[in-house]
């Protein structure tokens, strides 16, 4: 950032020295800045850069004369050495160099292409986070293909309402995957999906598990020898690169298309400097490959950095995998859920003593807001001189929107500021700009990794209504937050999530971070269903540890929110739960859970498929009629 800082400031006109200048900079002349980082980072195109952008939200386009290729851009980054470290619970860690992933690269493209894949045709993926999923990914953008996945621990419902929208050409798969020591069988939910996917030309399969199986029409290795290598090709700036879907809690899951070079800039700028990646560092994100954090794991690879793939559970054999991982393999750079963070503060680990984390430099946490308790925890526990990347973004701009910056202190709680080109704000219900006051997170400007569109919404009007619907022009994110004077941040929650005590909107993290502080309370989460029609207001639903008296640990929480947030806070019902259900990326389900409490049937509520343990999603109705 310093180096990027001092490069831009010979070149342009900045206002002072710092990161606050600069960040003005970027979103008062969005077309210098992009332009920009195609020139720092010296990316390989043709065409002219200008005119940078053409239009506005919601039509906005970036660099309609320039091609070039993502994947071109991320293999000739590649040094000699390791590019991917793959790790499981099978087996040692295995490690492929940047000259062996490009010819992989080019053998996976010329399968495909000998397939009938040509650009604009869909690769379809059922792959955890193994190097396959990196070589098929990147060898279908060589060719301009599009790329989507899915994780094999999505069902088979999950599955084809995401595949089915997007009519894929190609189906690369797994057998079975290994998680939580225990092997799991996908083949018959393969056969499923590919009967729910008629106009497949062929299934790769790549096997995994121990006894030989037939599946698909050739193994992954038919694969890369069954054409002439090919080399990536250049492409349109905007040539669709993936599909990403959003998680399905707010409705049926859209596929989003996210285009070559939106996506390479933002990942160049976010990774290279709000990151800090570069040659000689090891990146370890825990993901599965139906988070859109492995989409950007992929692209570190364009810093130089070597990559760590995990395909394993975060507590398995035990709750240290992760910190045994870093200080065996020299990571140092990690990257995880902040759940996985508080659920070890919760167990009062020590990853600091117990392991030698003496590499480590950075750890970043996003998926949730991470509590500023967790924040000291990090530095008493792990390292005191870590830079801790706490980010906020989405799926939707496959980045972040409020996060980090490596020249700028750790404040506990808070997110340091916004990102270069992110014009992001808070607005209040009548669309004027608020400081300091909770508020809808908005984009008032666009960014290159904005969605190009909605897969089969030809005239834009689903893409339209699920981001410009209520701010016209500008970009809806769905988070409540709140942007201090001095441009740090917090996210409260979800914006349709919020609840509404007397007239006034409250974030569900503020119930969270008083209740994260509480050890005898495992899980939580808190939905607001009203007085009306027999509601019960405030509803929190709990997990206790075991052991725990309710009926103390329920005056703690009540004390503790009345206390620490105010009488607002406090729920009305308190109804204990043997278990929450989450998403597969262990986030909350505050929205679908409302709705079930309030009639509508779960499997309409979410996309079942893509929750741990859905079941007890059924559960809470009668949970909270019986408190």
């Amino acid at each position: 950032m310093t180096h990027f800082e001092e490069w831009a400031r010979a070149r342009f006109s900045i206002d002072g020295p710092g990161y606050d200048p600069l960040w003005d900079w970027s979103v008062a002349q969005p077309a210098e800045l992009w332009t920009a980082v195609l020139d720092y980072f010296d990316v390989r195109s043709t065409g002219s850069s200008q005119p940078a952008l053409v239009g506005k939200m919601p039509e906005a386009r970036w660099f309609p004369n320039v091609t070039l290729n993502y994947a071109q851009t991320v293999l000739e980054r590649l040094g000699d050495g390791e590019a991917i470290i793959a790790v499981d619970e099978s087996g040692p860690a295995r490690s492929i160099s940047g000259n062996d992933l490009r010819q992989l690269v080019a053998a996976a493209a010329g399968g495909l292409r000998a397939l009938g894949v040509g650009p604009g045709d869909r690769v379809a993926a059922y792959l955890p986070n193994i190097p396959e999923a990196a070589v098929a990914m990147l060898a279908a953008a060589s060719i301009g293909a599009v790329w989507s996945c899915c994780a094999p621990d999505f069902g088979p419902g999950a599955t084809l309402d995401r595949l089915r929208q997007i009519d894929p050409t190609v189906l690369i798969t797994v057998d079975g995957y290994r998680f939580g020591g225990r092997w799991f069988d996908r083949r018959p939910v393969v056969e499923e999906v590919r009967r729910g996917l008629p106009n497949l030309r062929a299934t790769v399969a790549v096997h995994r598990l121990e006894e030989s199986a037939e599946l698909g029409d050739l193994s992954w290795d038919d694969l890369l020898g069954s054409g002439a290598p090919v080399e990536p090709e250049p492409l349109a700036f905007s040539h669709p690169l993936w599909i990403v879907y959003t998680s399905g809690t707010t409705g049926p899951p859209k596929a989003i298309v996210q285009g070559h070079g939106g996506i390479l800039v933002e990942h160049l700028k976010a990774l290279s400097l709000h990151y800090d990646l570069g040659p000689g560092q090891r990146f370890f994100q825990h993901t599965s490959t139906g988070w859109v954090m492995w989409n950007l794991l992929i692209s570190a690879l364009a810093t130089g950095a070597t990559i760590v793939s995990y395909d394993g559970a975060p507590n398995h054999p035990d709750s240290e995998v992760i910190w045994r991982l870093c200080a065996e393999l020299g990571v140092t750079d990690l990257a995880v859920g902040a759940v996985f963070l508080v659920d070890a503060m919760k167990r009062d680990a020590k990853p600091g003593v117990d392991h030698d984390l003496g590499a480590l430099r950075s750890l970043g946490s996003t998926g949730a807001a991470l509590p500023p308790e967790a924040y000291r925890w990090i530095y008493d526990a792990i390292k005191d001189d870590l830079y801790l990347r706490s980010n906020s973004g989405g799926t939707d701009v496959c980045s972040g929107l409020l996060g980090s910056v490596p020249t700028l202190p750790v404040r506990s709680g808070e997110l340091q500021r916004r990102p270069l080109g992110v014009a992001a704000a808070v607005f209040d219900d009548d669309g004027a700009e608020v400081v300091g006051q909770e508020g809808e997170l908005v984009v008032t400007a666009p960014m290159p990794s904005m969605p190009l569109f909605i897969w089969g919404d030809h005239d834009g009007t689903r893409y339209r209504d699920a981001y410009f619907d209520k701010y016209p022009g500008v970009w809806r994110h769905g988070d409540w937050a709140c942007i201090y004077e001095d441009g740090s941040s917090v996210v409260l929650g979800r914006s349709d999530a919020t609840l509404n005590r007397g007239g006034v909107r409250i974030g569900t993290a503020e119930v969270y971070r008083v209740l994260e502080d509480i050890p005898a309370v495992l899980d939580s989460v808190v939905v607001d269903i009203g007085t009306n029609a027999g509601g019960r207001g405030l509803v929190l639903f709990a997990v206790a540890a075991d052991g725990a008296d309710h009926a103390s640990v329920e005056q703690e929480i009540r004390q503790g929110l009345r206390r620490r947030a105010s009488p607002r806070h406090v729920p009305d019902t308190i109804v204990w739960c043997p278990g929450l259900p989450r998403t597969l990326n262990g986030k909350r389900l505050e929205v679908p859970i409302k709705r079930v409490l309030m009639g509508t049937p779960p499997e309409r509520a979410v996309d079942l498929g893509t929750v741990r343990d859905p079941d007890l999603l059924a559960t809470l109705p009668g949970l909270l009629e019986g408190s």
